[in-house]
């Protein structure tokens, strides 16, 4: 505690400005930020030792494996197991703080993949990378909560993201549905909602929002059997998700960086259009979409479309003077024109690209009310991007091609000028 801040109380109380009751509440407060960030520091150099340490383990037995024993190598399997159960049981027995748990945890979680591995290639005992993990991820998911570990919960849906991948994309087999990538991560749901109603804002609840969107985001792909057109619309209805989840007031009142789901959501919903923009991407959905129409992919648009629906009406409840925001509702759109394209690809590409371009001017018009310059330039860019696109399968001469370039990119310059202007007449 500085000596300034201890003067700064000791006045407010002498002179009667501050009870001794909001002098200790003070007091306490600052100590509170001040213990904290040694604490921090050292559960990110204890985490980054334990997977270091765990890590080193495998690479000493791997090296020299081969010149072990039977016995010998069965003993090393479970060494490091057994020092991870200790150390784990004394931090919890002595009630050590929560760096010792986060260590301890993360040293655990790779002692039990790296015992498993061990003793499956001592005994050559049959099994493929997906089982491996699969039995990994059940053994691991106590310890979230055992610890209260981020570490571990990080682990935990990293490698069921993985453990999807591994099903969904297996090239040259047979895809297995990884239906259990499901089970896993709503099993990390209530540690990250805890997290969410506790401290909302830290660094460590921002990371949780970016990997969970990602981890989605890669992993649904995985769930796409037999007919990959309806891919389009389980992306779209799961970018809609997305951005109205961030749309929610817990996210909503956040830096952007830290609201992953409005990120992911507009920017994948835009990348998502942008591809749909094309002409002979209908003509390939116009053939296999009227087929899809009982498929497993079409279940699962049809959930995250209700998802969807849902989280919006909710948020449209909490926000009655909030103004209409085009994003919320590209899902929706999205939807028809996926059905009406089923029917005609020219007029699906059409509303489409029309689409683009209402969302590229709400955009600009949302970052010219606001005086934001990155929610203005990203609307200029979407514009840009159809521009850019039907440069390619417009038949046009060039000369038209190159006005249209000019004609944008004095856009963007003149956009810019005019309301950097006014930001600084405002400011006067």
């Amino acid at each position: 505690m500085k000596s300034k801040l201890l003067n700064d109380i000791s006045e407010l109380l002498e002179n009667k400005i501050i009870s001794q009751e909001v002098a200790s509440n003070i007091t306490a407060y600052y100590k509170s930020k001040e213990d904290d960030q040694p604490n921090r520091l050292f559960t990110v150099f204890g985490v980054l030792g334990a997977t270091l340490v765990g890590l080193g383990i495998i690479l000493i037995l791997a090296h020299n494996w081969d010149n072990l024993s039977r016995l010998i190598k069965t003993v090393f399997a479970f060494i490091p197991l057994v020092i991870a159960q200790l150390v784990s049981g004394y931090s919890i027995y002595k009630e050590k703080s929560q760096v010792w748990k986060e260590s301890s945890g993360t040293f655990l979680f790779f002692a039990i993949g790296a015992s498993i591995a061990l003793v499956s290639q001592i005994y050559n005992i049959p099994g493929d990378l997906g089982g491996f993990l699969f039995t990994w991820i059940v053994l691991a998911l106590p310890l979230i909560y055992l610890f209260n570990s981020k570490a571990v919960s990080i682990l935990v849906v990293i490698f069921a993201s993985y453990y999807a991948c591994e099903l969904g994309y297996d090239f040259g087999y047979e895809n297995k549905t990884p239906w259990l990538y499901l089970v896993f991560v709503i099993a990390t749901l209530p540690f990250y909602l805890k997290l969410l109603k506790t401290s909302p804002i830290t660094n460590s609840t921002s990371i949780f929002n970016w990997l969970y969107a990602i981890s989605f985001t890669v992993v649904l792909s995985a769930f796409i059997s037999s007919n990959w057109s309806v891919g389009f619309l389980m992306y779209a209805m799961l970018f809609g998700v997305f951005y109205n989840l961030g749309k929610l007031p817990i996210y909503k009142n956040q830096q952007l960086r830290r609201n992953s789901f409005t990120v992911i959501g507009s920017l994948g919903a835009v990348v998502l259009l942008i591809i749909l923009s094309f002409n002979i991407v209908w003509d390939e959905i116009l053939v296999l979409a009227s087929i899809a129409i009982h498929t497993q992919e079409m279940i699962i648009a049809t959930v995250l479309f209700v998802l969807a629906f849902m989280i919006l009406l909710y948020t449209k409840k909490k926000e009655k003077a909030e103004s209409f925001n085009l994003f919320q509702y590209v899902f929706l759109i999205v939807a028809i024109i996926f059905f009406i394209g089923i029917a005609n690809a020219i007029a699906a590409t059409v509303l489409t690209n029309i689409l683009l371009l209402v969302l590229g001017l709400s955009a600009i018009k949302i970052g010219a009310d606001t005086f934001r310059f990155s929610v203005l330039n990203y609307g200029l860019l979407i514009v840009t991007a159809v521009v850019v696109c039907r440069f390619f399968d417009i038949d046009i001469g060039f000369e038209v091609k190159g006005l249209l370039f000019v004609a944008v990119g004095f856009g963007f310059f003149l956009t810019n000028y005019i309301m950097l202007k006014k930001k600084k007449e405002l400011n006067r």
